[in-house]
């Protein structure tokens, strides 16, 4: 991943998006969101934001005792989320806001939990998103990604790269490193699991503390190029 997506690009690709997201990334990404929040959203009174809410197919999944904040880079995409708030009385959700994950307005430590689903590869700057996520959330709060990862893959990994020049056209990036997101992050991590079809996507669960980048392997689960470290079993 070699170039920065501009805001702009961002908007203009999820512009289009907009009217055909349910349709086209719904049902296939379905089980990715339902990992995501059986994995965090696990307490009474959590406050939780989801960065990249998109047009809400996660919101109605968040337990109703939890209070529930959504940014979007794209107006066309909260909209949609807005309405589905609206027709499923989704009172759990205070908030679905405008807002770029770069440089968010949240002051720091606002929530319990943060989660960005499908976000990962599609903001310009990713490190910068992250930086965000762990000052908005409290110290030792859960830091949730799910995304697509470059494939081990041999020749899916030729393709993603092959078509990663595009990347400001469709949307994001398909070459986006999982080594990368854990260089990026630099937090202990608790576990990575595969989720949706054939296990091409990761679901990347941090716990907010600071890992120290010269001892990697006090991470939780830590296993060399952090392969589907197994949270039981960290690596000596």
């Amino acid at each position: 991943m070699k170039n920065l997506l501009g805001t702009e690009e961002v908007k203009t690709a999820y512009r289009r998006y907009a009217a055909v997201y349910d349709r086209l990334f719904g049902a296939v990404f379905e089980p990715g969101r339902r990992a995501t929040v059986a994995a965090i959203n696990t307490k009474a009174d959590q406050r939780i934001l989801e960065v990249g809410v998109g047009t809400g197919l996660s919101l109605q999944h968040y337990r109703a005792d939890a209070s529930v904040h959504g940014v979007d880079i794209s107006a066309e995409m909260l909209e949609k989320a807005r309405e589905k708030v609206a027709m499923h009385g989704l009172a759990q959700v205070k908030g679905l806001l405008e807002m770029d994950a770069e440089a968010m307005s949240f002051a720091d430590d606002s929530f319990d939990v943060v989660v960005g689903m499908y976000v990962a590869s599609v903001v310009g700057d990713p490190a910068r998103m992250l930086a965000e996520m762990r000052r908005v959330c409290v110290e030792g709060g859960d830091i949730v990604l799910v995304n697509h990862f470059a494939s081990e893959n041999r020749l899916l990994r030729g393709f993603e790269k092959a078509i990663s020049p595009i990347a400001g056209q469709i949307g994001f990036h398909p070459d986006f490193e999982m080594q990368t997101l854990m260089d990026m992050a630099g937090l202990e991590l608790v576990k990575v699991q595969p989720v949706n079809m054939f296990g091409y996507w990761r679901l990347v669960h941090f716990r907010n503390h600071l890992v120290d980048a010269a001892h990697p392997q006090r991470q939780i689960g830590y296993s060399e190029n952090y392969k589907l470290a197994s949270s039981s079993s960290p690596a000596e």
